[in-house]
């Protein structure tokens, strides 16, 4: 399956990239405040509404607006640039927050906060997938040659970056909404999504230029979601955001039955290091097996130690099948964005990208709105079904439909020119 690091370049040799760093500083910046979101809006409205069904239905339609946006935000990003979209969604998205934050601390009513939230999730930047196409930009196919075996270094790279924001996110706005105030959370989340998006957008010279999009027949403009692989990866990212919402609120609702509030950030917190950890480790592996192969055993062992949440009614426990959960998340999220730099002409890369970030949002939208209504009603262990169901429907989706995540054997025209992909590789 692997063999050691010194068979392939490592991230010693990824981060030694000309002008990787321009962009990687800021773009962690920028990426932090994401992970603070979801779980600021569910601690401030279950605070001010005593639900965590409320709650989470306004998180979920903010994961909802977000995950239909998202991709017209990438759209847009590989047509007229990434900083011409970045600069007025940082705006707006700050002035978003900030207005469904007052609204919730003035007992506004629901549908109130509702509509707050779609502005909210749309405007949401698209950080991730920019400095995932920065990457493909950078280390991608040119004519005549393949991408760089890089690249599966720098999916890993990103993952554990994702995570690491997540590691930190929740257990920041956690303390923020617990120790200072209940509005604490979401306000920095707006101070450091507008700072860290204006630095990130100041960094043009890294950001992939604008090119004529790869045209269909009919001479029209080819959209990523036409690729058959990206529609099978958006679904399958699906049962990875139930994995993240019924975490989120399923770990918050044990916290608070427990009497232990303080808890949820340091459960979220090791199930979110597990993921990096194992990230870390994907990325310093020589691979033998393709990453189709490995998207499906990913999602297999997702299944698998997801099962047990449920059943487990004790910190300890809970902490440690967390840890397992969130080892077995990185090598699906790495693989699937791997397969996306085989899969996607480079002129809609960034688009692709968003479709997944998006479905991974539309998921977590889902498993926050269904997980809070079963703790509310039959305690927090029936929210832990989540992401059990998730991940077996995606599984059972990326088993059936693996023969699409294979690159077609004709060559895939690139905006940089016609490179020729080999399917063999692909399909191991």
């Amino acid at each position: 399956m692997a063999s050691t690091v010194s068979d392939r370049p490592g991230y010693q040799q990824l981060l030694r990239t000309p002008g990787a760093w321009t962009f990687l500083l800021p773009g962690f910046a920028a990426r932090q405040p994401f992970a603070m979101l979801t779980i600021g809006i569910v601690l401030l409205i279950q605070h001010t509404t005593g639900s965590y069904g409320s709650a989470g239905a306004v998180a979920a339609v903010t994961g909802v607006s977000m995950a239909l946006f998202a991709p017209q935000s990438g759209k847009l990003a590989d047509r007229i640039g990434q900083r011409a979209v970045l600069l007025p969604g940082v705006l707006v998205h700050a002035a978003s927050v900030s207005a469904l934050t007052a609204l919730a601390l003035t007992d506004a009513p629901l549908w109130l906060l509702f509509l707050a939230a779609v502005p909210t999730g749309a405007s949401v930047p698209q950080i991730g997938p920019m400095v995932r196409a920065r990457w493909a930009a950078l280390l991608g196919a040119a004519p005549g040659r393949e991408a760089s075996p890089l690249m599966s270094t720098a999916a890993a790279f990103e993952s554990v970056t994702d995570e690491f924001t997540f590691v930190i996110g929740p257990v920041l706005a956690t303390a923020l909404c617990t120790g200072v105030h209940p509005a604490a959370g979401l306000v920095t989340e707006a101070a450091l999504t507008l700072v860290g998006g204006l630095l990130f957008a100041a960094q043009h010279r890294t950001q992939p230029a604008v090119r004529a999009a790869a045209a269909g027949a009919s001479g029209q403009r080819v959209s990523a979601l036409s690729v058959p692989g990206v529609r099978v990866l958006a679904v399958a990212f699906l049962g990875i955001g139930a994995v993240f919402g019924g975490m989120q609120v399923s770990l918050t609702a044990f916290a608070e039955e427990i009497g232990r509030p303080g808890a949820n950030g340091l459960l979220y917190g090791i199930f979110a290091a597990g993921n990096m950890l194992a990230g870390i480790a994907c990325g310093a592996i020589a691979w033998k097996s393709g990453p189709r192969r490995r998207l499906i055993a990913g999602y297999a062992a997702l299944t698998l130690t997801a099962s047990g949440l449920w059943a487990v009614h004790s910190v300890p426990l809970l902490a440690g099948l967390g840890l397992l959960v969130g080892l077995s998340i990185a090598p699906a999220l790495i693989s699937g964005y791997t397969l996306v730099e085989t899969l996607v002409p480079a002129s809609a890369r960034t688009e692709a990208f968003t479709w997944l970030t998006g479905s991974v949002a539309l998921g977590q939208a889902a498993a926050v709105t269904v997980a809070g209504r079963l703790a509310d009603a039959h305690g927090a262990s029936t929210g832990f079904v989540v992401p059990l169901v998730g991940t077996m429907l995606a599984l059972v989706t990326l088993v059936a439909l693996r023969s699409r995540l294979t690159p077609a054997r004709t060559t895939i025209t690139a905006a940089r020119g016609a490179v020729h992909r080999d399917p063999v590789a692909a399909r191991k």
